[in-house]
């Protein structure tokens, strides 16, 4: 079955569009709500950028020219710079209309039915695949969607994934294997409230007190609508016109004191930071704006507490949540582990109240520890060394076994925690090789106190005996 006919509009100079735009662009959420008095049925696909159904339109407007006259005035109308129309078989090939070099005289093209694959064989292959795929293909010799469409799909799906085949579907001018219709979206509420300080407020305490019922009141708006706020962003401007902004999550839900708070916490930083500068830097010292917007939000339904809850208690919520008021947003928090091959990488500190962040992809990380995982882990490693029966420092051969046999481990700052009664085989972690990063090995060791060690060897290229390798302990097992 054929994709449905598309109309894409395209508002070439809306702000934030270009890499060099600075300052935050205006919200899209206005005209979006005017265009929907046009056509009711519209998807944003991004700020500035908007799809829908061809057929309603058209039998309204009597064509799809017609539609795209009526698009382009509206776009006339209300200044909003330069607009251009797509329309084709499919959400791809009518948003590489809307966007297609040159520019047609009128600022429509109308790719008739049947002809997108025609259309797109001559665009770069880079249009429709993300950046690595892009980079990938061009070594292959494939620079055009024309030539990826001429490949067969099994052996695109082999070799690319489902990434891939969605990549090759646009490029015959198809919609991906499940479809991708139009989904229509209401005309989006802008949350976003502000407040300005005349004079700039240049205290804490005096800007929460004076921010009250404005997180209220953006809490409340968000209820009205049965939303809830996941992530925030809270924006402070000083008395000299510089913006100070963040993003802040939390693990459920935003509340206004939830928000209050991390308002506070921010201001707290900033006014930190304008009693460490000197004071001919700066001309005074206070915020004259805030400004509070969602990131995300969700549907409240969703976090309406269950018959049964893995959420903490309220009662623990509420107590952390004092205790982190007195000592700030870093003296409460909760660990976890992240991805990585050490273990003092995988350490991660969330403060309470937030949403943990990941800084490494989930894995799988080759040379990584297997569980059991050591109890103690030591940040950083601490200085270690392992010797045999003659007092010399074990190496690691060219083959990754170890040169003697361990007899004794002393570690830095500890007591001699004694004699090696066993160890396991050494095992490589290699990674970063091009950059000259130094091969490093890990192994377990268990002493005839009953102790057991993780311990980590660091050899750079060119050691070849024991006194040159250098050991570390990386955790104890109780």
């Amino acid at each position: 079955m054929p994709p449905e006919r598309v109309v894409v509009l395209h508002l070439v100079d809306w702000p934030g569009a270009h890499d060099d735009q600075e300052g935050d662009p205006p919200s899209f959420a206005p005209v979006f709500a005017k265009l929907t008095d046009l056509v009711p049925s519209l998807e944003e696909l991004r700020p500035g950028l908007v799809a829908m159904r061809a057929r309603g339109p058209a039998r309204y407007y009597g064509g799809e020219r017609e539609v795209a006259a009526a698009l382009l005035g509206f776009a006339r109308t209300e200044n909003l710079g330069s607009a251009r129309v797509g329309i084709a078989d499919g959400r791809f090939a009518a948003e590489q209309a809307a966007s297609a070099d040159p520019e047609p005289s009128d600022g429509v093209l109308i790719v008739e039915p049947g002809g997108a694959a025609a259309f797109l064989s001559e665009l770069p292959i880079a249009c429709a695949t993300d950046e690595k795929l892009g980079q990938l293909l061009p070594g292959l010799g494939i620079y055009t969607l024309g030539a990826f469409a001429a490949l067969p799909e099994s052996a695109v799906r082999a070799r690319f994934g489902p990434g891939g085949v969605l990549a090759h579907r646009h490029a015959r001018g198809e919609d991906g294997e499940r479809g991708e219709p139009i989904r229509a979206q209401q005309a989006a509420r802008d949350f976003a409230v502000g407040l300005d300080f005349e004079p700039p407020i240049s205290g804490t305490e005096q800007l929460a007190f004076a921010c009250s019922s404005l997180v209220e009141r953006f809490i409340g708006a968000l209820t009205e609508e049965r939303l809830v706020c996941t992530s925030l962003r809270v924006t402070l401007t000083d008395d000299i016109g510089l913006r100070h902004e963040r993003d802040w999550a939390h693990p459920r839900f935003f509340s206004p004191q939830d928000a209050l708070a991390r308002l506070r916490w921010q201001s707290e930083s900033l006014v930190a930071g304008w009693a460490g500068a000197a004071s001919d830097e700066r001309a005074g010292a206070g915020i004259q704006a805030v400004r509070i917007a969602p990131v995300r939000t969700d549907r409240i339904a969703s976090h309406e507490p269950g018959l049964w809850t893995s959420g903490p208690d309220e009662r623990v919520h509420h107590h952390l949540s004092r205790a982190q008021g007195l000592l700030g947003p870093g003296g409460v928090g909760t660990v976890s582990l992240d991805g990585g091959r050490l273990l003092h990488e995988r350490q991660q500190f969330t403060h309470w109240g937030s949403a943990p962040r990941r800084q490494r992809a989930p894995g799988p990380w080759p040379g990584a520890l297997a569980a059991p995982q050591p109890t103690l882990v030591f940040s950083p490693p601490l200085r270690a060394r392992l010797t045999d029966g003659e007092g010399e420092v074990v190496a690691i051969d060219e083959e990754d076994l170890l040169a003697a046999a361990p007899h004794a481990l002393r570690v830095e700052g500890l007591p001699s925690p004694g004699t090696v009664r066993g160890w396991s085989k050494p095992w490589p972690i290699r990674e970063h090789w091009w950059e000259g990063r130094p091969e490093r090995f890990r192994m377990q060791v268990e002493l005839d106190t009953g102790e057991s060690w993780l311990l980590l060897a660091r050899l750079r290229e060119g050691e070849v005996t024991g006194a040159q390798t250098t050991w570390f302990a990386e955790g104890k097992y109780d």
